[in-house]
């Protein structure tokens, strides 16, 4: 059974892989041996390739092509793809995060350049985004963009991480799409 489920895994990934990728208008492409430099109206990006994986411009699409059919070079194939298609998206369109901040007195604003948060602590949180994010902040809401998806997710969710949402009250500061299951508090018996 085990043997079917991963030879099934392998021809998943790279039906992944094998897709094409669009290259949009605006965006100019350099090939290099290891590494992809794609360039676009929101900026600069650069995809490191792994060496089983090569990548080829076939006139307006990217072709992600692997040497060999391991196991490994099958889910390479899918994940350098999807990094590289990533990366077009990012520098032609750029990727956003909502975050939704719940709570009396909680709240979000900007400093200058840094995100001040107050989270019911003794004391405000100021986080600086890294270089090529940018913070967006209106009391309750706060969005997070940029052009590279991994930074943009991993601030999102840095920023998450000060104040999580609580399941009692479901205070705490959460993704706008994210859902919170709210528990019920104990009861007092009457005796």
């Amino acid at each position: 059974m085990a043997v079917k489920y991963f030879a099934t895994f392998g021809k998943i990934m790279s039906r992944i892989g094998k897709k094409e990728i669009n290259i949009p208008d605006g965006v100019s492409i350099v090939l290099e041996k290891n590494s992809v430099l794609v360039k676009g109206p929101k900026g600069t990006l650069t995809v490191d390739i792994h060496p089983e994986i090569s990548v080829k411009q076939d006139g307006n699409n990217l072709v992600v092509e692997r040497s060999s059919d391991t196991r490994q070079s099958k889910s390479l194939h899918g994940t350098n793809r999807m990094i590289l298609a990533n990366a077009l998206t990012g520098v032609s369109q750029g990727f956003s995060r909502d975050l939704k901040i719940v709570g009396v007195g909680y709240q979000a604003s900007m400093k200058e350049n840094l995100l001040s948060l107050q989270l019911g602590y003794s004391h405000d949180i100021l986080f600086k985004p890294p270089e090529g994010i940018t913070l967006v902040a209106k009391r309750t809401d706060i969005t997070v963009s940029g052009i590279d998806k991994q930074l943009v997710g991993e601030v999102a969710a840095k920023i998450r991480s000060f104040r999580k949402p609580e399941p009692y009250k479901g205070k705490g500061i959460r993704y706008s799409d994210e859902y919170v299951r709210i528990k019920q508090g104990k009861t007092v018996g009457v005796a």
